[in-house]
């Protein structure tokens, strides 16, 4: 069911202009390489997070507030997505987080190489028919990319709730070019990670839970975790 599309949402983007550095829209044609300043859009160089898929913000928000000394990058391909996670950024007064409206398959063209101490990926689509495979965030095509962007020693962060994109992804990290840890089928059953929130006794301290893990969590639903470490 395509989302309705949200009122003003020219006006809105507009207003949060200050946090968007880059719309990268799939046209058919491959857009020019032009590589992002980090140092120009931050004010510093602080390491540098990158989240694809960043939802409505939960995430993304909650982690650069908790770590002021590090800069984030969301990229999101729905400006009627992005627009909820841009205005809480701005309402909230986030200094240290910057948006991409655009798709992933291009940010090795705006994202300088070398540059992305870590990747996020959370509760991507899991594109389950096998012939939509190469759309899957963790396939060969996409791990190529983030091979580009981390820098040595970089890791990528995976967390979903579908068992055969798991599989999936454990076989492709594997296979290109990443060790493997904290590899866990039940992340909020185990203890992988060390130390537990309050308000989640199941949920790892420091680990910000998104808007769709929440729902799983509540559910009783698994989430299958694991961190990739470039070699």
């Amino acid at each position: 069911m395509r989302m309705r599309k949200k009122n003003n949402l020219n006006e809105r983007v507009l207003s949060c202009a200050d946090y968007l550095i880059r719309k990268i829209f799939h046209t058919g044609e491959k857009p020019e390489q032009d590589f992002i300043d980090y140092i120009k859009i931050f004010g510093n160089s602080n390491p540098v997070q990158l989240e694809i898929g960043c939802g409505k913000g939960s995430f993304i928000n909650e982690t650069a507030k908790n770590n002021k000394n590090i800069n984030f990058i969301a990229v999101e391909k729905s400006e009627n997505v992005i627009i909820s996670a841009m205005e809480r950024t701005a309402y909230e007064g986030v200094s240290n987080i910057r948006y991409i409206i655009g798709r992933a398959e291009y940010l090795d063209l705006v994202l300088p190489p070398c540059s992305i101490e870590q990747i996020h990926l959370y509760f991507s689509c899991p594109f389950p028919k096998s012939r939509y495979a190469k759309h899957r965030l963790t396939h060969e095509g996409f791990m190529k990319i983030y091979r580009k962007l981390l820098s040595q020693g970089g890791k990528i962060n995976f967390k979903t709730d579908n068992s055969e994109f798991f599989e999936f992804s454990l076989k492709s990290f594997s296979e290109n070019g990443f060790r493997l840890q904290n590899v866990t089928h039940d992340l909020h059953g185990s203890n992988c990670l060390s130390g537990y929130r309050d308000s989640y006794k199941s949920i790892p301290k420091g680990d910000i839970i998104t808007e769709y893990e929440k729902n799983f969590i509540e559910k009783g639903l698994k989430i299958y975790y694991l961190e990739a470490f470039l070699k």
